[in-house]
Formats: structure tokens, C-alpha cells, sequence
């Protein structure tokens, strides 16, 4: 394998980076903190190639390994905060149509920073990353069956919160994964 693992880390470089990055620059305070998972996410790639798995695989995997190199990223309460307070930033900027929608928005951002972080992730991984159950089973370490039940349980959690919060919403605006056809 030491004679094609350069070209396979390569390969999969390529074809993961994007992702990767998007999945980073989502979830950090700024580019440079973005910057700095995707590097120590491909350096244990490097490190462990030769256990890479194939096909599409690989891009969870990936994940798994960005989520908990972000999880040492993100170890004080204060570093979690000012990430928080761009992403609402980000969000008006991005998002807000009208003076009415700027404040549901951000209410919609604070009824989702109050979440557990667990909920918060789940939620991200079908909305920003557009992952399946099964991809994000892979990537969370966990049965199926569980991310079910887990995403429903957020997803009600995030529901109650909203309503509580006095933010209306459809059916329409669930978080709801992907089911990719095979």
C-alpha cells in the first residue's frame, strides 16, 4: 500500500475537500479556525490511510473524524459562544428579506443555540450537511434506529422551544433527512 497511498490520499482529498471544508466553516468562528480542523482532520487522514474506507464511506468517515477534531476545537464555553454570535450574524445578513423576518430569525437562532449540543448537531448534519440517517449514523457512531429516534426527539425539542419562543413555523420547515435513493 506505501506505493499507492500517496495517490489514494490524494484521491481522496480531492473528492472530500469541499465537504470537509463546508462542514468546518459551518461550525467555527472564523475561516482560519475552519482552516485549522480541515488541516488536522487531513493530517489523520494521512496518518491513517491505509485504514481509509472506500467509496462513499470515506466522506463519512471523514466527518466523524472533523466532528471530533471540532470537539477538541470547541472545549471552553467561551470559544462556543463567540462562534454563536457570527453564525447570527451570518444568518441575518444571509437570510433576512424584511425588518420581520430579521427578528423571527433571530429568535429562530437563539431557540437553536438553546438546544443541547447533541440536538444541535443532529439538526446540523440533515439541514447543513444534508446527510441521511444512515450517513449520519456512520458519522455519530450509532445504530439507525438510534439517530431515529434521536432526530425525532430534537426535532420536537426544537418544535416545543420555538413555540414557547413565540416563533410559528409550518410543517414545511422541519429538519428532515434525505432519504438518497441506492
Amino acid at each position: 500500500m506505501d506505493d499507492e497511498r500517496p495517490a489514494r490520499f490524494e484521491a481522496v482529498y480531492r473528492q472530500t475537500y469541499g465537504q470537509i471544508t463546508a462542514y468546518a466553516a459551518r461550525r467555527c468562528a472564523s475561516p482560519q479556525d475552519a482552516a485549522d480542523v480541515v488541516a488536522e482532520t487531513f493530517a489523520i487522514a494521512w496518518r491513517r490511510a491505509d485504514e481509509l474506507p472506500e467509496g462513499e464511506q470515506v466522506t463519512l468517515w471523514l466527518y466523524g473524524v472533523a466532528r471530533k477534531v471540532l470537539a477538541n476545537h470547541f472545549r471552553t464555553d467561551g470559544r462556543r459562544q463567540a462562534r454563536n454570535a457570527e453564525l447570527d450574524a451570518e444568518l441575518a445578513d444571509l437570510y433576512t428579506a424584511g425588518p420581520e423576518s430579521g427578528v423571527e430569525l433571530t429568535a429562530i437562532a437563539q431557540v437553536f443555540r438553546s438546544l443541547p449540543d447533541d440536538d444541535r448537531e443532529l439538526l446540523s448534519l440533515v439541514a447543513w450537511e444534508g446527510l441521511d440517517r444512515q450517513q449520519i449514523a456512520r458519522v455519530l457512531g450509532l445504530t439507525r434506529n438510534a439517530v431515529r429516534v434521536r432526530l425525532h426527539r430534537a426535532r420536537k425539542r426544537f418544535s416545543r422551544a420555538l413555540a414557547e419562543a413565540g416563533v410559528h413555523h409550518t410543517s414545511e420547515s422541519r429538519f428532515v433527512p434525505m432519504e438518497r435513493p441506492l
